[in-house]
């Protein structure tokens, strides 16, 4: 007999022309599913009373489904059975939370939960997954994966770890799960060892990746790796050879088979090219380790007689490296290592095995050094404010009248404030509020005719503000200490010689000329973990402006340097010293007695305030440039501005002159080479 849910399953079905009944009483587990043209939400809900599942459905989520079962299935096939059927309609589920939201499958892909990397997934639900490659490569594996996950789902590599991320219905996850399970796996082409006897195995190996074209990369697909990888071993002068086919291999065993033939006894005659190390100094620092192993070797040697030989085979495993070069051995002939500038090259003639061990410390001496791109930042923020207020009397009226009379006055400050000499030359009043009382003028003797300048009040106020900023920036290799001065060439007196007597020498003067302005220099030393060792004296000075007679043994200057030693990490900003001040000084000139009164007493006062504060900071950021493109784009990047200051100077609309042309950099590609277009100098010249 039916339940009461069979009652409402049956009821549904007559509603919506679908069908879905129970089993049998002996299989109460198990349910027969029959939906024709039903529609979406009524199936939805169905489905949700029978397996107790809690379902979100999206407004957009319209339409009617078809299902047809002709056996029992279970709870659980029937939820799947309501999964791939909303799939093959365009829309997909997103279980979280204790519920399961039916959206379009466009949106889904940002829902889906991430599920942890080997976990096992089913079914037609939305999941994310991301998959660690050990192998292969992240970014090719997605290019051919990409096909096989649905068009609205999403597949990406990250190249930082090397992982897959992968958004699609489980049941595809878990597909393609196993693909990737098979193709990642380690390379069947083993690693070969390759012993090389007599020649040096880094010339041999420059050899293979020159000549066969197996070791360059795919041209087709440049991200593929070469089928060919050779390195050298140098402490056994063996070469470790990788090939994707043995018949690869079988090649390079043969050819090494036949270069590797011995030389002259007496050692051959070999030229090594250098690609960035400077020959010179290379063959000073292989000159002097061969003079090291042989002093080494001869005091072995001794100890080794006194002792009765208990060391001989310590002094002749030393003794491979300095025997030829030794005083003490007639038969071997001596090692030599010359340096040819025009094509810096080494000439090395000496043995096999001595010239096999130079081989392979110069290939580890002969690197493309890194560069180091220094900007300095000085930021000097300057501010004085000044004020000034006073009151003075003079009185002078009684100069031209016969007998005695009295004459007197307050007078306060220098030139330009005070009243005596505002009295003499009105012009000489400084700036600010002036306001005087004058009365004709008096006859003063030995002076003339001057202002009876009554009363002076004079009131200032000043704010000065400066924001200097200068940048200097530097290029110079690891190691090397680089410098850049921008300012002017002084002459300062340093000793003079006069005439004394009735010698007949000449007069002179000893001049020094020293460097005023803005100084750089700075040793970068680059560590392997990207920090960046600077060693930097930084100087900015300046003279003291003065009147047009001073000589130069008068001239005063300021100045201010840093001289330190500082660990910057590439690309980050540090500060490496500064001045931070702030001076206040007061000042105020009164009468005895009458400057005390109050209110009235500012009568008979002169005051003055000043202010000055200087915030001055220099900052460091180093940036490694570790290869030539990273070179070549900090340098376009600084044409680039360079240049469109020129542009913005030359188009000016705010002038009313004509242009007249200008010098104007051409414009450079991404190759670094300039255009060979007309500059811009030229366009606006008449011939």
């Amino acid at each position: 007999m039916p339940n009461a849910l069979h009652k409402r399953l049956v009821a549904a079905a007559v509603c919506s022309a679908i069908a879905f009944t129970a089993a049998p009483a002996f299989a109460q587990d198990t349910i027969t599913m029959s939906f024709v043209n039903a529609d979406i939400r009524s199936v939805v809900e169905t489905v949700g009373k029978a397996t107790g599942k809690n379902f979100i459905i999206d407004p957009r989520v319209t339409g009617t489904l078809n299902i047809v079962s002709q056996t029992p299935v279970t709870k659980d096939q029937a939820y799947d059975i309501l999964l791939s059927t909303l799939r093959l309609s365009g829309f997909a589920t997103v279980e979280e939370r204790g519920a399961v939201k039916i959206l379009p499958e466009a949106d889904a892909k940002t829902s889906g939960p991430v599920v942890a990397p080997g976990t096992p997934v089913r079914g037609d639900r939305i999941v994310t997954q991301v998959f660690q490659l050990q192998n292969e490569s992240a970014a090719q594996l997605a290019t051919v994966l990409r096909p096989l996950v649905a068009q609205n789902n999403f597949i990406g590599a990250y190249p930082g770890n090397n992982t897959l991320v992968i958004t699609d219905y489980a049941s595809n996850v878990e597909r393609i799960r196993k693909i990737v399970t098979s193709i990642d796996v380690p390379a069947s082409a083993d690693l070969q060892t390759i012993k090389v006897q007599h020649a040096s195995a880094v010339d041999i190996a420059n050899m293979i990746t020159r000549l066969l074209p197996e070791a360059s990369p795919n041209p087709v697909t440049p991200g593929l790796p070469p089928k060919l990888s050779v390195a050298v071993e140098p402490r056994s002068n063996s070469l470790v050879v990788r090939a994707d086919t043995p018949a690869l291999v079988t090649r390079i065993r043969a050819l090494v088979a036949q270069v590797d033939t011995p030389s002259a006894a007496n050692g051959g005659i070999n030229v090594v090219y250098l690609k960035n190390a400077e020959a010179v100094k290379v063959a000073e620092t292989l000159r002097g380790l061969l003079a090291g192993a042989a002093n080494n070797t001869s005091s072995s040697v001794s100890t080794s007689s006194a002792a009765g030989g208990a060391a001989q085979g310590q002094a002749g495993a030393a003794g491979n490296l300095a025997a030829p070069i030794s005083s003490t051995s007639t038969s071997a002939p001596a090692s030599t290592i010359q340096a040819y500038q025009p094509t810096n090259s080494l000439i090395i003639t000496a043995p096999d095995h001595i010239y096999n061990a130079l081989r392979s410390v110069i290939d580890k001496l002969d690197q493309r050094r890194a560069q180091v791109y220094v900007e300095a930042l000085i930021v000097e923020v300057t501010s004085s404010v000044a004020a000034e207020f006073g009151i003075q009397w003079q009185d002078l009226t009684g100069i031209n009248k016969p007998g005695a009379n009295i004459i007197g006055g307050t007078n306060f400050g220098g030139s330009g404030t005070n009243i005596i000499t505002g009295a003499q030359n009105i012009g000489t009043v400084g700036t600010g509020l002036n306001i005087g009382v004058v009365r004709g003028t008096v006859n003063i003797p030995g002076i003339g005719q001057v202002l009876n300048l009554g009363a002076l009040a004079r009131a200032l106020e000043a704010d000065q503000r400066a924001n200097v900023l200068s940048t200097p920036n530097i290029l110079t290799l690891d190691n090397e200490e680089g410098k850049i001065v921008v300012g002017q060439n002084v002459p300062f007196v340093t000793g003079s010689f006069t005439q004394t007597g009735n010698a007949t020498t000449n007069p002179f003067q000893t001049i020094e000329r020293r460097d005023i302005g803005l100084t750089l220099r700075v040793t970068p030393q680059v560590a392997e973990g990207g920090a960046v060792k600077l060693k930097v004296f930084q100087e900015v000075s300046s003279v003291v402006p003065t009147t047009n007679n001073v000589k130069s043994a008068d001239l005063i200057t300021n100045k201010r340097s840093i001289e330190n030693t500082v660990l910057v990490d590439d690309g980050q900003t540090v500060v490496i010293g500064g001045l931070i001040s702030d001076d206040t000084k007061n000042g105020e000139s009164k009468v005895p007695l009458l400057g005390d009164i109050p209110v009235l007493g500012n009568l008979f006062k002169y005051q003055t305030r000043n202010r000055d504060k200087t915030n001055l900071m220099v900052f460091l950021r180093p940036v490694v440039l570790r290869d030539g493109k990273s070179a070549a784009a900090l340098s376009g990047s600084r044409y680039d501005y360079i240049r469109g200051e020129q542009i913005n100077h030359l188009n000016d609309a705010a002038s009313l002159l004509p242009p007249t042309g200008g010098p104007e950099l051409p414009p450079l590609d991404l190759r670094g080479k300039t255009s060979t277009a007309t500059p811009a100098a030229d366009k606006g010249e008449k011939k």
